[in-house]
């Protein structure tokens, strides 16, 4: 049922990964882990089209959700780093047209950060209009910011990827897609798309609904502002969406990437170790740093759970999300996918799967990530 392999002392994780298969009922999946830059830890196993009885293979690509405001994140510190981006100057100075309706003091920080009062999109849309970067970007541009107070800091689950793929081509001229292909996916050998390419679709896995997490078509709810959040990808019938063609074309970068858990980890192996990875240097270890710095902490308004950012990316709370170091820092993706890095034991890993579920905490990551921490400890961490 699985494959891969382990190195020397790592073996209990690939008992957990097993474990997750005849105990939690895993459909498909996969999990790596680097370890000081050497890859420890690379499984697979399970289904990756339940429909045609097609098995995960080592290549197989799976859609990782909001894991890809990680790679967004980067995108947008390298281009700090060359100085084309300032975190604290008003996103308006790249972008003239976000000016408009009370938003010309907004930062770019406030955007990354999630705290730029834009959660959600005010003007009724439709799939089309969703997978189109500047139909997107223009309605956000022309919105007034959310005047209630929880909107202060609330999890911009789509309009990040809007906000900030216009960023990036404010500044440089290519989507966010583009960017991340050119400067981190091929200098250090990822297979990570944002917007997969047409030749790859047939190696992507068909991603499923668990049990209670879809939602129905339009909140029931007198809440504006969980109205306003409302997430059209997370409704009945948004696994057609999910798994089409258009979506997998669009490269949303907020919730669009395609990727193998060993090429996730491989990412956070890279920043982990300062930016560099086999004589690779995507990044300044200043940048990556500055990255995992703490920009706000608080409590979700609309979920009463603990939430914490730098700059793009998420980081650890006591929900412990990302495994039990405290330092630990990357993106998790809806319905249970986990990648992310320990600074202290420079680990990166990754955890993706084809069956999303609503469990909070899911059993299969949490069990995975308390494996490998365990296995790595004795090691010096």
């Amino acid at each position: 049922m699985t494959d891969g392999h382990v190195s020397a002392g790592f073996e209990q994780v690939a008992e957990a990964f097993e474990r997750n298969f005849t105990e939690h009922r895993e459909v498909g999946a996969a999990f790596a882990a680097y370890h000081r830059g050497r890859l420890v830890v690379d499984l697979w196993g399970g289904v990756a089209d339940p429909t045609t009885g097609r098995p995960w293979h080592a290549d197989t690509l799976q859609l990782i959700f909001s894991g890809t405001k990680g790679l967004t994140a980067a995108c947008i510190l390298l281009l700090v780093e060359r100085g084309q981006l300032d975190l604290d100057a008003p996103a308006a100075g790249y972008w003239p047209e976000f000016a408009t309706a009370g938003k010309a003091a907004i930062t770019v920080a406030d955007i990354v950060s999630h705290q730029c009062r834009l959660p959600g999109v005010r003007e009724p849309v439709t799939t089309d209009d969703l997978l189109d970067q500047k139909t997107m970007a223009t309605l956000l541009a022309a919105q007034a910011p959310e005047t209630d107070p929880r909107a202060a800091f609330i999890y911009h689950a789509l309009t990040y990827g809007w906000l900030t793929d216009e960023l990036v081509r404010r500044v440089d001229g290519r989507s966010v897609g583009a960017f991340f292909a050119d400067e981190f996916a091929r200098p250090l050998g990822l297979d990570i798309w944002i917007g997969l390419p047409d030749q790859h679709h047939g190696r992507a896995s068909t991603m499923l609904a668990g049990p209670g997490l879809l939602l129905d078509p339009r909140p029931d709810s007198t809440d504006p502002l969980r109205v306003l959040t409302h997430n059209p990808l997370v409704v009945r019938g948004a696994p057609a969406i999910w798994n089409s063609a258009a979506f997998r074309r669009a490269g949303l970068a907020a919730v669009g990437a395609f990727a193998t858990a060993r090429s996730m980890a491989r990412f956070y192996a890279c920043l982990v170790a300062g930016g560099e990875l086999d004589g690779v240097r995507v990044l300044a270890a200043a940048t990556v740093d500055r990255g995992r710095r703490l920009l706000r902490r608080g409590t979700s308004p609309l979920w009463g759970s603990p939430m914490a950012y730098g700059a793009g990316f998420e980081l650890n709370t006591e929900l412990e999300i990302f495994g039990p170091p405290g330092d630990a820092f990357g993106h998790a993706g809806a319905g249970g996918s986990r990648h992310g890095a320990w600074p202290t034991g420079r680990i990166g890993f990754s955890y993706a799967m084809n069956e999303a579920r609503a469990a909070l905490p899911d059993p299969r990551p949490r069990a995975l990530l308390a494996a490998l921490h365990s296995a790595a400890e004795p090691m010096g961490r």
